[in-house]
């Protein structure tokens, strides 16, 4: 037998477990997966080893969405859950440039006013004199909408794309009250 040191890349996973503190059956995902539902009946705790996972409350990546960084998560409230579905996910690689540029604009495609943000924002309002965000331009780096102040409620990831009306991030209204540059926090 050879027991030399192994050459094999570790993967980038997650693991779901059914109960509260990493307890009761759980399943171990490391790739994006668009329907968790034969793996688990209900996802109460998380233990992300590595790189960032955006969740989603229903299968094919629909519904809340939660970004969740390395790090252990012992109950659904730890994420930020409003319950216990976790039926998709997604993982991307941690943005390794060194910078942040986004432009949001207070109309549907890329109309009225606009401003453009590289840093996190606790207060849209106070920042940008309005509470709605119609669309948005991410040109650089992973960003978090929040729906409230101080990047609380509702999540939204936001990768570099073009963003012409809210749905386009998978919102149902255009509130938007926080949001920050997806870093290790």
């Amino acid at each position: 037998m050879f027991f030399g040191v192994s050459t094999v890349k570790k993967t980038e996973t997650i693991i779901f477990y059914e109960d509260r503190n990493f307890q009761g059956r759980h399943y171990e995902c490391s790739s994006d997966c668009a329907d968790l539902s034969p793996y688990f009946s209900r996802c109460n705790s998380i233990r992300v080893d590595s790189d960032w996972w955006v969740l989603y409350e229903k299968p094919n990546y629909m519904g809340y969405q939660y970004v969740l960084t390395r790090g252990e998560y012992p109950d659904y409230q730890r994420w930020m859950g409003f319950n216990d579905n976790i039926w998709s996910c997604r993982t991307y690689p941690y943005y390794r440039g060194g910078s942040y540029r986004m432009k949001i604009y207070e109309r549907p495609d890329f109309g009225g006013q606009m401003m453009e943000f590289m840093d996190d924002c606790p207060s849209v309002y106070d920042r940008f004199r309005y509470r709605d965000i119609h669309s948005c331009h991410v040109m650089d780096g992973y960003w978090i909408f929040y729906e409230h102040p101080n990047y609380r409620g509702r999540q939204y990831f936001m990768r570099p794309s073009e963003y012409r009306r809210f749905s386009d991030w998978g919102a149902t209204c255009s509130t938007i009250g926080s949001f920050r540059r997806m870093r290790d926090f």
